[in-house]
C-alpha cells in the first residue's frame, strides 16, 4: 500500500462524501490541522493510560476497556480529518508534517505500551511492540529519503495496530470474565497478551515487506537510469 499524491496513507474513508463535508465544516468552524493532531494525541495518549488502568483498577476495567477503544476511534478520525483539512481544504502549515508525525509516535508507543500493561496483557511484548512501531515509521521516512515512494502497507502498520487494540479492547469490555483464558508467568497472561505476542512477529514481517518493496523499486530506477 503506498501513498497517495500527497504523500498521505490511504484511508477509504476520507472519499466518503460525509467526511467531506466535515473537513469542510471544520475548515469553515477555524479548526486547524495542528489542533486536530493536537488532539488526536491527546484521545491516543489517553487509550494507552485507559488500557494500563485496567490492571489498576480491574473493578472499572470494562468502562476502561470501553474508554480506550472509543477514544482509539476518535485518534484515527483525527489522523484522518487533520490531513483532509490540511490538503483538501488548503489550511496546511509550515508546521503540518511535525504536527501529522510527532504526535502519532507518541500515541503508538503510549498505546501499545499500555495494552502491554493492560489486565491480561505483557509488559515486554508492549514494549517491544512499541519500539517495532517506531522503527516501522522510521522506515517509511527513511524509503521516503532513499526515492522510493512512500509506503504504508502491513500486515500490522498503523491503523492495523491501532484497530485490533481497540477492537479486543471492545470485545473484552463485554466478554464474561468466565470466557477469558489465562496463560504465560503465573498465568498472567490474557487475550490482550496473545495479541500483541502476535503483533510482534507481525511488525517485523511488515518490516520486511516494505524493505523488499522498496528495493524492488529503487533497483528497477538505477536499472532504468543505466539503460538511458
Amino acid at each position: 500500500m503506498t501513498d497517495d499524491k500527497a504523500g498521505r496513507r490511504p484511508i477509504a474513508a476520507r472519499n466518503l462524501i460525509a467526511a467531506q463535508r466535515m473537513a469542510r465544516a471544520m475548515a469553515l468552524w477555524g479548526i486547524t490541522p495542528n489542533a486536530v493532531s493536537a488532539f488526536g494525541l491527546a484521545v491516543g495518549v489517553g487509550a494507552g493510560l485507559a488500557l494500563g488502568a485496567t490492571a489498576v483498577v480491574p473493578g472499572y476495567a470494562g468502562t476502561l476497556w470501553i474508554a480506550a477503544a472509543l477514544m482509539v476511534l476518535l485518534r484515527g478520525l483525527s489522523n484522518m480529518f487533520d490531513g483532509m483539512i490540511a490538503v483538501e481544504q488548503s489550511r496546511g502549515t509550515a508546521t503540518g508534517i511535525l504536527w501529522n508525525e510527532v504526535p502519532d509516535r507518541i500515541s503508538d508507543a503510549v498505546l501499545l505500551i499500555g495494552a502491554g500493561y493492560s489486565l491480561g496483557g505483557s509488559p515486554v511484548a508492549g514494549w517491544t511492540a512499541a519500539c517495532l512501531a517506531l522503527f516501522v515509521s522510521y522506515l517509511r521516512i527513511l524509503i521516503v529519503l532513499a526515492g522510493a515512494p512512500a509506503d504504508f502497507g502491513g500486515p500490522f502498520a498503523k491503523q492495523q495496530r491501532m484497530f485490533s487494540v481497540a477492537g479486543l479492547a471492545a470485545i473484552l469490555a463485554v466478554v464474561p470474565e468466565s470466557w477469558r483464558f489465562a496463560w504465560g508467568p503465573g498465568g498472567a497472561w490474557g487475550p490482550m497478551a496473545v495479541l500483541l505476542w502476535i503483533m510482534v512477529p507481525g511488525i517485523v514481517w511488515t518490516v520486511a515487506l516494505r524493505l523488499r518493496r522498496a528495493l524492488r523499486v529503487l533497483n528497477h530506477t538505477v536499472h532504468q537510469k543505466r539503460m538511458t
